[in-house]
This record gives structure tokens, C-alpha cells and sequence, in this order.
């Protein structure tokens, strides 16, 4: 994770300059929101989402108790485990009370400017008491009209997935490997939103279902294996072309199986429909998918092709969010 910045309080000030503190803490509130919105992809604060009734934390939302600061400790970047300065860990409850956990290397006058917020202040107080969603979006609104706090975690969730999408995918595979690819710069995006769930109950049951399945396709792909080499070996060219069909077909019918089981443990705690139908702008993925011939259905079904019609309509191939 690449440092936050944000700009730093001048205290160095006289009595009389009370109104300028005021102004530049309401800012470097109001800066660091928007930072940890765009580089961590946090929530403002208390908006939902369609359907959501649990009680979820965000920026603005954020209490004391909700993150720690160390001036030096070793943390896991980029897959690398090293010390770094100016560290602050988030640790609350995210959607549908899912834990948010994360260690973040942050830029010196961040991390001091997050010392002076915590200052004097107890365990469940906020974090920013200054500012609250309503009153940073009717900021950004002056700003931008429609502009909101939200506009920032979707950019970042949309250049996510454009991103993965560019890196993963590979124009020889079958649908069904594009598909595995397709989920999985959706996932990418769904861990930085921090959009996860509980497993399913039946998870387990349908994981032993998988591998049951995938075991017999594995022994029927051996059977005709064998059964295409005795075949060649008694020269019955007609039969061994029919048993090669078959081997072919079973092979491919196995290679789906092990991408479906593939796809469903990887996503266990992972929600992807929230993304997909909040975050995601569906330019990205109708693009995709005309650029790479997979059906608009294998993303989208009927009742959200129906909502994205405009997007299906306007976004062609070369299309680059």
C-alpha cells in the first residue's frame, strides 16, 4: 500500500490566530477522509447500501478505539513483510459487521496529524468529531456538483478491476477460464472494499459434492484413456477417432468442474455481487466482454442487463475505464 499524504496543522500560531486552527484542523479532517475513501476505498461513513440493515463504520464514523498508531513496526506491504514508519491499523466492524482489518505505512504529516486527533480523547469518542458525511458531501457538492465521498471509493473500485482485468486476462483461454479471471479482479476489488460474508452453511456440503464430481470425471478421462489407446493399438482408426471425441469432451467437462470448484473456494468469504452491482462502472465489464467474446450473461443476468442496458449500449471493445 503506497503512503497516505495528507497536509499538516500549524500550532505555531497565537491566541488570536484561533479561527485559523479551526479552519486548517477542518480541513486536514476533511483531507484525510477523502485519502483513506480514495487509497483504501473506505466508506464516508454511515450511507448503505441497497439492502443492507447491519450497522457498518466508516471514515467519518471512525472512534479512537478503532485505530492504533505505531512509530515503527514491521507489517506485510505488497507481500513483503518489513519494518515502516508512521503505521496505523484500522481495525473495525466493515459491512454487515464484517471486520475491517488493515496495517497501513502512512506519510509522516498524516500520522501526526492522527496523533492530534486521538489527543485528550477517550476510547469511543470520534476519531473526527469535526465532521460528519452529511457535512463533507454538501463540501464536495459546492466543489462538483454530484460529487460525494462515494464517488471516490467507486473510482477506486472501478480502476481496480480495469486494472486486474488488463493484467490477468489471456485472449487464448476458453469462456470459462475468462470467467475464473473475470471473478477474480472482481474478488481484487471486493477485498478492497472489504465487501465479505460469512461462509454458506451448506459450503462445506457443496465443496464434498465438487470433489465427488470431479473425482468421477477424473477416472472417466482415465477409462478413455486407455480405452483410445487400445484402440490404436488394434488399428480401428474409426474407433479410436470416436474415443478421442469423447476423451476431449471429457476432458473439458473435468477442466469445468475444476474451475467451478476453483471459483467457489476462492470466493467462500468473499461477496462479489455488492461490487459488481454498486462500485463497478458496468462499462468495464460489458467492454470485456464483447473484447473478448464472452456472453454479457456469464456477468450479468437478466434483471441487470436490464439496469445496465445503457452501458451495454454505449460501450464497445476498445472501451478503457
Amino acid at each position: 500500500m503506497s503512503s497516505l499524504v495528507c497536509l499538516p496543522v500549524h500550532l505555531s500560531v497565537s491566541i488570536c490566530d484561533c479561527r485559523f486552527i479551526r479552519v486548517v484542523v477542518c480541513f486536514s479532517v476533511r483531507l484525510s477522509i477523502l485519502v483513506f475513501s480514495l487509497q483504501l476505498a473506505l466508506r464516508a461513513g454511515n450511507e448503505k447500501e441497497e439492502g443492507e440493515t447491519a450497522d457498518t463504520v466508516g471514515c467519518c464514523s471512525l472512534r479512537v478505539e478503532h485505530i492504533a498508531l505505531d512509530d515503527e513496526k514491521e507489517i506485510v506491504v505488497d507481500g513483503k513483510r518489513e519494518k515502516h514508519k508512521y503505521v496505523v491499523t484500522f481495525d473495525f466492524p466493515g459491512k454487515d459487521s464484517i471486520r475491517y482489518f488493515n496495517e497501513v505505512p502512512v506519510d509522516k504529516r498524516a500520522y501526526k496529524n492522527l496523533k492530534l486527533f486521538v489527543q485528550k480523547k477517550n476510547k469511543d469518542d470520534d476519531l473526527f468529531d469535526r465532521l460528519n458525511t452529511t457535512v463533507l458531501n454538501k463540501h464536495l457538492g459546492d466543489l462538483m456538483e454530484g460529487l460525494t465521498a462515494k464517488v471516490f471509493r467507486t473510482y477506486n473500485a472501478s480502476f481496480t478491476l480495469q486494472d486486474q482485468l488488463d493484467k490477468m486476462t489471456n485472449p487464448k483461454d476458453s469462456v470459462h477460464d475468462l470467467m475464473l479471471t473475470y471473478n477474480r479482479a472482481n474478488r481484487a476489488v471486493a477485498i478492497l472494499c472489504n465487501h465479505q460474508r460469512s461462509a454458506p452453511k451448506t459450503f462445506d456440503k457443496q465443496m464434498e459434492n465438487a470433489k465427488e464430481k470431479i473425482a468421477a470425471a477424473e477416472l472417466k478421462v482415465k477409462t478413455l484413456k486407455a480405452e483410445a489407446k487400445a484402440a490404436k493399438k488394434d488399428k480401428d482408426p474409426k474407433k479410436a477417432e470416436a474415443l478421442q471425441s469423447k476423451l476431449n469432451k471429457a476432458k473439458e467437462a473435468l477442466h469445468k468442474l475444476e474451475i467451478t470448484a476453483t471459483d467457489k473456494e476462492e470466493n467462500k468469504t468473499i461477496a462479489l455481487g455488492t461490487s459488481k452491482l454498486n462500485y463497478l462502472d458496468p462499462r468495464i465489464s460489458v467492454a470485456w466482454c464483447k473484447k473478448y467474446k464472452v456472453p454479457i450473461e456469464k456477468v450479468y443476468n437478466k434483471t441487470q442487463r436490464s439496469k445496465f442496458n445503457w452501458a451495454i449500449d454505449m460501450a464497445g471493445p476498445e472501451f478503457v475505464f
